[in-house]
Protein backbone atom coordinates (compact mmCIF):
# COMPACT_ATOMS: atom_id res chain seq x y z
CA UNK A 1 0.00 0.00 0.00
CA UNK A 2 1.40 3.72 -1.05
CA UNK A 3 1.22 6.40 0.91
CA UNK A 4 -1.88 7.64 -1.76
CA UNK A 5 -3.73 4.49 -1.10
CA UNK A 6 -3.03 5.20 3.07
CA UNK A 7 -4.25 8.38 3.12
CA UNK A 8 -7.44 7.54 0.99
CA UNK A 9 -8.11 4.62 3.81
CA UNK A 10 -7.66 7.54 6.22
CA UNK A 11 -10.35 9.74 5.07
CA UNK A 12 -12.67 6.59 4.57
CA UNK A 13 -11.87 5.23 8.16
CA UNK A 14 -12.93 8.83 9.44
CA UNK A 15 -16.14 9.27 7.10
CA UNK A 16 -17.06 6.44 8.24
CA UNK A 17 -16.69 6.24 12.21
CA UNK A 18 -16.72 10.29 13.24
CA UNK A 19 -20.58 10.15 12.37
CA UNK A 20 -20.79 6.90 14.56
CA UNK A 21 -18.77 7.62 17.15
CA UNK A 22 -20.15 11.14 17.92
CA UNK A 23 -23.66 9.27 18.35
CA UNK A 24 -22.17 7.07 20.74
CA UNK A 25 -19.99 9.50 22.84
CA UNK A 26 -23.45 11.77 22.94
CA UNK A 27 -25.72 9.04 23.76
CA UNK A 28 -23.89 7.82 26.55
CA UNK A 29 -23.33 11.10 27.79
CA UNK A 30 -27.06 11.62 27.80
CA UNK A 31 -27.61 8.58 29.87
CA UNK A 32 -24.65 9.06 32.56
CA UNK A 33 -25.83 12.51 32.90
CA UNK A 34 -29.37 10.89 33.75
CA UNK A 35 -28.17 8.38 36.42
CA UNK A 36 -25.72 11.26 38.14
CA UNK A 37 -28.69 13.55 38.03
CA UNK A 38 -31.54 11.06 39.55
CA UNK A 39 -30.67 10.20 42.64
CA UNK A 40 -33.05 7.08 43.05
CA UNK A 41 -30.65 5.31 40.61
CA UNK A 42 -27.63 5.38 42.71
CA UNK A 43 -27.55 1.93 43.56
CA UNK A 44 -25.01 -0.67 42.95
CA UNK A 45 -26.72 -2.35 39.81
CA UNK A 46 -26.75 1.30 38.28
CA UNK A 47 -23.02 1.78 39.12
CA UNK A 48 -22.11 -1.31 37.13
CA UNK A 49 -24.08 0.30 34.32
CA UNK A 50 -22.42 3.27 34.76
CA UNK A 51 -19.12 1.56 34.29
CA UNK A 52 -20.10 -0.12 31.33
CA UNK A 53 -21.53 3.80 29.79
CA UNK A 54 -18.09 4.84 31.08
CA UNK A 55 -16.18 2.30 28.77
CA UNK A 56 -18.46 2.58 26.00
CA UNK A 57 -17.93 6.72 25.70
CA UNK A 58 -14.09 5.68 25.78
CA UNK A 59 -14.71 2.99 22.97
CA UNK A 60 -16.51 5.48 20.85
CA UNK A 61 -13.52 7.96 21.84
CA UNK A 62 -10.81 5.46 20.75
CA UNK A 63 -13.51 3.94 17.57
CA UNK A 64 -11.73 5.93 14.57
CA UNK A 65 -8.46 4.33 16.00
CA UNK A 66 -9.57 0.72 16.46
CA UNK A 67 -9.93 0.51 12.32
CA UNK A 68 -6.37 2.28 11.81
CA UNK A 69 -4.68 -0.84 13.51
CA UNK A 70 -5.19 -2.38 9.88
CA UNK A 71 -3.13 0.38 8.14
CA UNK A 72 0.98 0.83 7.88
CA UNK A 73 1.96 3.69 9.27
CA UNK A 74 5.40 5.24 9.89
CA UNK A 75 5.92 5.80 14.04
CA UNK A 76 8.35 5.18 16.34
CA UNK A 77 8.06 2.01 18.67
CA UNK A 78 6.41 4.26 21.41
CA UNK A 79 4.03 5.95 19.52
CA UNK A 80 3.21 2.87 17.95
CA UNK A 81 2.65 0.61 20.81
CA UNK A 82 0.41 3.27 22.02
CA UNK A 83 -1.42 3.71 19.29
CA UNK A 84 -2.53 -0.18 19.22
CA UNK A 85 -2.28 -0.83 23.04
CA UNK A 86 -4.51 1.53 23.94
CA UNK A 87 -7.58 0.88 21.65
CA UNK A 88 -7.16 -2.48 22.14
CA UNK A 89 -7.62 -1.60 26.22
CA UNK A 90 -10.61 -0.23 25.82
CA UNK A 91 -12.32 -2.23 23.75
CA UNK A 92 -11.65 -5.18 26.33
CA UNK A 93 -12.57 -3.26 29.10
CA UNK A 94 -15.53 -2.12 27.37
CA UNK A 95 -16.14 -6.35 26.98
CA UNK A 96 -15.57 -7.24 30.42
CA UNK A 97 -17.87 -4.32 31.60
CA UNK A 98 -20.48 -5.63 29.07
CA UNK A 99 -20.36 -9.51 30.50
CA UNK A 100 -20.28 -8.05 33.91
CA UNK A 101 -23.81 -6.29 33.68
CA UNK A 102 -25.14 -8.94 31.67
CA UNK A 103 -24.53 -11.50 34.74
CA UNK A 104 -25.28 -9.09 37.22
CA UNK A 105 -29.08 -9.12 35.36
CA UNK A 106 -28.51 -12.48 35.09
CA UNK A 107 -28.28 -13.48 38.85
CA UNK A 108 -30.80 -11.29 39.79
CA UNK A 109 -33.50 -12.92 37.30
CA UNK A 110 -32.05 -16.35 38.21
CA UNK A 111 -31.52 -16.00 41.99
CA UNK A 112 -33.75 -12.92 43.47
CA UNK A 113 -33.86 -14.08 46.73
CA UNK A 114 -30.12 -13.93 47.38
CA UNK A 115 -29.64 -11.38 44.94
CA UNK A 116 -28.54 -8.58 47.48
CA UNK A 117 -25.77 -10.96 48.78
CA UNK A 118 -23.57 -11.47 45.68
CA UNK A 119 -19.67 -10.47 46.12
CA UNK A 120 -20.39 -8.01 43.29
CA UNK A 121 -22.60 -5.89 45.92
CA UNK A 122 -20.27 -6.94 49.18
CA UNK A 123 -17.11 -6.08 47.23
CA UNK A 124 -18.10 -3.17 44.46
CA UNK A 125 -14.11 -1.94 44.02
CA UNK A 126 -13.11 -5.86 43.20
CA UNK A 127 -16.07 -6.16 41.43
CA UNK A 128 -14.36 -2.76 39.47
CA UNK A 129 -10.97 -3.85 39.47
CA UNK A 130 -11.93 -7.41 37.74
CA UNK A 131 -13.84 -5.91 35.09
CA UNK A 132 -10.77 -3.05 34.25
CA UNK A 133 -7.83 -4.51 35.28
CA UNK A 134 -7.02 -7.26 33.41
CA UNK A 135 -8.27 -6.00 30.37
CA UNK A 136 -5.22 -3.36 31.05
CA UNK A 137 -2.77 -5.82 31.75
CA UNK A 138 -3.57 -7.90 28.89
CA UNK A 139 -3.31 -5.36 26.20
CA UNK A 140 0.00 -4.36 28.17
CA UNK A 141 1.50 -7.40 27.00
CA UNK A 142 3.35 -6.32 23.95
CA UNK A 143 4.69 -3.69 25.62
CA UNK A 144 6.47 -6.42 28.03
CA UNK A 145 7.91 -7.96 24.68
CA UNK A 146 5.84 -10.52 23.40
CA UNK A 147 5.83 -8.49 19.98
CA UNK A 148 7.02 -8.67 16.30
CA UNK A 149 8.91 -5.12 16.55
CA UNK A 150 12.19 -7.46 15.72
CA UNK A 151 11.19 -8.58 12.45
CA UNK A 152 11.89 -7.50 9.59
CA UNK A 153 9.55 -5.22 7.99
CA UNK A 154 7.92 -7.81 5.38
CA UNK A 155 4.74 -4.88 4.78
CA UNK A 156 6.82 -3.03 2.50
CA UNK A 157 6.16 0.42 4.54
CA UNK A 158 10.17 1.60 4.50
CA UNK A 159 11.55 -0.21 2.37
CA UNK A 160 9.06 0.04 -0.70
CA UNK A 161 9.15 3.59 -1.03
CA UNK A 162 12.45 5.36 -1.73
CA UNK A 163 11.13 8.79 -0.01
CA UNK A 164 9.34 7.23 3.06
CA UNK A 165 12.49 5.26 3.58
CA UNK A 166 14.66 7.58 4.13
CA UNK A 167 12.10 10.19 6.78
CA UNK A 168 12.14 5.95 8.24
CA UNK A 169 15.70 6.52 9.01
CA UNK A 170 16.04 10.61 9.48
CA UNK A 171 12.87 10.42 11.88
CA UNK A 172 14.21 7.15 14.07
CA UNK A 173 10.86 5.53 13.07
CA UNK A 174 9.77 2.27 11.43
CA UNK A 175 6.39 0.75 9.57
CA UNK A 176 4.32 0.77 12.73
CA UNK A 177 1.94 -2.41 11.83
CA UNK A 178 -0.54 -4.67 14.14
CA UNK A 179 1.70 -7.25 12.40
CA UNK A 180 4.50 -5.97 14.18
CA UNK A 181 2.80 -5.08 17.62
CA UNK A 182 0.58 -8.51 17.61
CA UNK A 183 1.70 -11.56 17.62
CA UNK A 184 -0.36 -14.21 16.16
CA UNK A 185 -0.52 -15.81 19.10
CA UNK A 186 -1.63 -12.94 20.93
CA UNK A 187 -4.50 -12.64 18.21
CA UNK A 188 -5.39 -15.71 18.15
CA UNK A 189 -5.45 -15.77 22.55
CA UNK A 190 -7.71 -12.74 22.73
CA UNK A 191 -10.28 -13.67 20.09
CA UNK A 192 -11.10 -17.04 20.82
CA UNK A 193 -9.49 -17.35 24.53
CA UNK A 194 -11.45 -13.53 25.69
CA UNK A 195 -13.91 -12.32 22.73
CA UNK A 196 -15.54 -14.76 21.58
CA UNK A 197 -16.00 -16.69 24.58
CA UNK A 198 -17.26 -13.23 26.11
CA UNK A 199 -19.43 -13.28 23.55
CA UNK A 200 -21.24 -16.32 23.96
CA UNK A 201 -21.58 -15.85 27.63
CA UNK A 202 -23.05 -12.78 26.91
CA UNK A 203 -25.85 -14.75 24.61
CA UNK A 204 -26.24 -17.90 26.62
CA UNK A 205 -27.08 -15.81 29.66
CA UNK A 206 -29.65 -14.02 27.42
CA UNK A 207 -31.14 -16.95 26.23
CA UNK A 208 -31.21 -18.15 29.56
CA UNK A 209 -33.76 -15.19 31.18
CA UNK A 210 -35.74 -15.64 28.15
CA UNK A 211 -36.49 -19.00 29.11
CA UNK A 212 -36.89 -18.32 32.50
CA UNK A 213 -39.53 -15.47 31.61
CA UNK A 214 -41.06 -17.80 29.08
CA UNK A 215 -41.64 -20.10 32.13
CA UNK A 216 -43.01 -17.15 34.69
CA UNK A 217 -45.06 -16.02 32.09
CA UNK A 218 -46.88 -19.40 31.64
CA UNK A 219 -46.90 -19.70 35.59
CA UNK A 220 -48.74 -16.06 35.48
CA UNK A 221 -51.39 -17.10 32.80
CA UNK A 222 -51.84 -20.52 34.95
CA UNK A 223 -52.44 -19.03 37.88
CA UNK A 224 -54.78 -15.87 36.04
CA UNK A 225 -56.79 -18.75 34.99
CA UNK A 226 -57.22 -20.23 37.74
CA UNK A 227 -58.24 -16.70 39.27
CA UNK A 228 -60.97 -16.14 37.01
CA UNK A 229 -61.80 -19.93 36.31
CA UNK A 230 -61.96 -19.42 32.53
CA UNK A 231 -60.16 -22.00 29.92
CA UNK A 232 -59.91 -18.75 27.48
CA UNK A 233 -57.13 -16.53 26.98
CA UNK A 234 -58.64 -12.77 28.79
CA UNK A 235 -57.23 -9.65 27.39
CA UNK A 236 -54.08 -9.52 29.67
CA UNK A 237 -52.38 -12.42 29.29
CA UNK A 238 -52.69 -11.84 25.21
CA UNK A 239 -50.97 -8.41 26.56
CA UNK A 240 -48.33 -10.34 28.31
CA UNK A 241 -47.89 -12.60 25.24
CA UNK A 242 -47.51 -9.82 23.31
CA UNK A 243 -45.25 -8.02 25.29
CA UNK A 244 -43.32 -10.92 25.69
CA UNK A 245 -43.02 -11.58 22.13
CA UNK A 246 -41.88 -7.94 21.27
CA UNK A 247 -38.91 -8.37 23.83
CA UNK A 248 -37.54 -11.30 22.16
CA UNK A 249 -37.82 -10.00 18.84
CA UNK A 250 -35.85 -7.14 20.35
CA UNK A 251 -33.45 -9.02 21.69
CA UNK A 252 -33.03 -10.76 18.62
CA UNK A 253 -32.45 -7.81 16.57
CA UNK A 254 -30.19 -6.09 18.41
CA UNK A 255 -28.01 -9.63 18.60
CA UNK A 256 -28.15 -9.74 14.39
CA UNK A 257 -27.39 -5.96 14.22
CA UNK A 258 -25.24 -5.28 16.86
CA UNK A 259 -23.48 -8.41 17.31
CA UNK A 260 -23.32 -10.25 13.87
CA UNK A 261 -21.45 -7.74 12.22
CA UNK A 262 -18.53 -7.71 14.82
CA UNK A 263 -18.38 -12.05 14.68
CA UNK A 264 -18.04 -11.54 10.71
CA UNK A 265 -15.55 -8.99 11.07
CA UNK A 266 -13.55 -10.81 13.50
CA UNK A 267 -13.33 -14.06 11.15
CA UNK A 268 -12.66 -12.18 8.16
CA UNK A 269 -9.33 -10.75 10.71
CA UNK A 270 -8.42 -14.50 11.44
CA UNK A 271 -8.97 -15.55 7.92
CA UNK A 272 -7.05 -13.04 5.64
CA UNK A 273 -5.04 -10.37 8.24
CA UNK A 274 -2.84 -13.01 10.01
CA UNK A 275 -2.56 -14.81 6.22
CA UNK A 276 -0.20 -13.58 3.67
CA UNK A 277 -2.87 -13.32 1.08
CA UNK A 278 -3.43 -10.15 -0.38
CA UNK A 279 -7.26 -8.64 0.77
CA UNK A 280 -9.18 -5.97 -0.58
CA UNK A 281 -8.51 -3.16 1.94
CA UNK A 282 -11.58 -0.98 1.06
CA UNK A 283 -13.73 -3.72 2.50
CA UNK A 284 -11.66 -4.31 5.05
CA UNK A 285 -11.95 -0.88 5.95
CA UNK A 286 -15.76 -1.01 5.92
CA UNK A 287 -16.14 -4.46 7.93
CA UNK A 288 -13.79 -3.11 10.78
CA UNK A 289 -15.85 0.59 10.97
CA UNK A 290 -18.99 -1.45 11.26
CA UNK A 291 -18.00 -3.97 12.99
CA UNK A 292 -16.27 -2.38 16.06
CA UNK A 293 -18.99 0.28 15.55
CA UNK A 294 -22.12 -1.87 15.91
CA UNK A 295 -20.76 -3.72 19.05
CA UNK A 296 -20.39 -0.35 20.94
CA UNK A 297 -24.24 0.42 20.09
CA UNK A 298 -25.19 -2.64 22.69
CA UNK A 299 -24.79 -0.23 25.78
CA UNK A 300 -26.43 3.00 24.21
CA UNK A 301 -29.23 0.55 22.83
CA UNK A 302 -29.78 -0.94 26.60
CA UNK A 303 -29.66 3.17 27.99
CA UNK A 304 -31.92 4.74 26.13
CA UNK A 305 -34.74 1.52 26.06
CA UNK A 306 -34.92 2.92 29.81
CA UNK A 307 -37.12 5.43 30.69
CA UNK A 308 -35.30 6.10 33.98
CA UNK A 309 -32.41 6.85 32.34
CA UNK A 310 -33.58 8.97 29.31
CA UNK A 311 -36.31 11.29 31.47
CA UNK A 312 -34.04 14.03 32.22
CA UNK A 313 -33.20 14.57 29.22
CA UNK A 314 -37.02 14.34 27.51
CA UNK A 315 -37.37 17.07 30.98
CA UNK A 316 -34.98 19.33 29.47
CA UNK A 317 -35.84 18.73 25.53
CA UNK A 318 -40.12 19.50 26.50
CA UNK A 319 -38.54 22.51 28.87
CA UNK A 320 -36.62 24.20 25.81
CA UNK A 321 -39.37 22.65 23.20
CA UNK A 322 -42.26 24.97 25.31
CA UNK A 323 -39.60 27.60 25.85
CA UNK A 324 -39.69 28.34 22.29
CA UNK A 325 -42.85 27.95 21.32
CA UNK A 326 -43.48 30.62 24.49
CA UNK A 327 -41.58 33.11 22.59
CA UNK A 328 -43.12 31.95 19.24
CA UNK A 329 -46.43 32.79 20.91
CA UNK A 330 -45.41 36.16 22.37
CA UNK A 331 -45.05 38.40 19.50
CA UNK A 332 -48.41 37.56 18.05
CA UNK A 333 -49.97 38.56 21.55
CA UNK A 334 -48.66 41.77 21.66
CA UNK A 335 -49.80 42.88 18.20
CA UNK A 336 -53.25 41.79 19.27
Amino acid sequence: MDLGDLLTGEDLIYAITIPLSTSIILANLIIILGIVWNRQLHNTPNYFFLSLLVADLCTGVALPFIPLMGLNRELSFSSCLIAHIFPNFLFLAFLFNLVMVHYERYICILDPLHYGNLWMHRSFPLALLIVWAPPLLYACLPALGWNNWAEPDWDGCCVGNQNVAANCSANSTACCSYKRVFTNEFIYLEVYGLVLPAILTIAGMTGRVLYITKGQLKDICRLHRSVERGRKASDREQRLNLRYTRCVVAVSLTFLACWVPYLIYMHVCIAFLLSDTKRNSTTHIILSCTGNGSMAVVPMVLGLSNREYTEPASKLLRKIRDRVRGEARDPGEVSV
